[in-house]
């Protein structure tokens, strides 16, 4: 059985970070999917989750294979959402998971699912029941493991970055 973990990323995780992000916009590309198109995230962006403590790598075997970023608190995109609404109230403080991605060698082997699960465990244990997360209309892939790990559908949010609407999901822990 593999050994599959999850650790704060460190200063020198963040090229393999890079290098993941950029496998995942290239697997979208090929997918026909609009999303992370247009330079986001970008290794500035990657490097200001690390600098802050936010950004998670998933390890299987020893080897950095994903990574996420675990936003704690509140997320100004998340706070009008239509067609819907949050369940709970939307102004108090959540987390979020965000640029998640595995490394496309790594693909199909469920472990966005094990890193979405390993992030809602770091969520609870830092004090959060409310998680929430987001992705492109178009990313039916990833909408499959969000629903899949507990999430629920609650509407649609646009992202400041690029204007872009996302589904946006919800999953309240206890």
């Amino acid at each position: 059985m593999s050994n599959i973990y999850l650790r704060r990323a460190k200063q020198d995780d963040l090229p393999k970070v890079i290098e993941i992000i950029e496998g995942a916009k290239k697997t979208l590309r090929d997918r026909g999917v609009d999303q992370w198109q247009r330079g986001y995230p970008n290794e500035a962006i990657l490097k200001q989750d690390l600098e802050e403590g936010i950004n998670y790598v998933l390890l299987l075997d020893g080897e950095v294979v994903g990574t996420a970023a675990l936003q704690q608190g509140y997320d100004k995109n998340y706070q009008e959402i239509t067609n819907g609404k949050w369940d709970g109230e939307s102004d108090v403080t959540y987390s979020i998971i965000h640029r998640i991605a595995v490394e496309p060698g790594h693909q199909g082997q469920h472990l966005s699912a094990a890193l979405i699960q390993q992030l809602m465990t770091m969520s609870y244990s830092l004090g959060y029941e409310d998680v929430r997360i987001d992705t492109h209309p178009e990313n039916l892939v990833m909408q499959h493991v969000i629903k899949a790990n507990g999430f629920v559908e609650k509407g649609i949010i646009t992202m400041d970055e690029d204007k872009g609407d996302r589904k946006a999901y919800q999953i309240l822990l206890n």
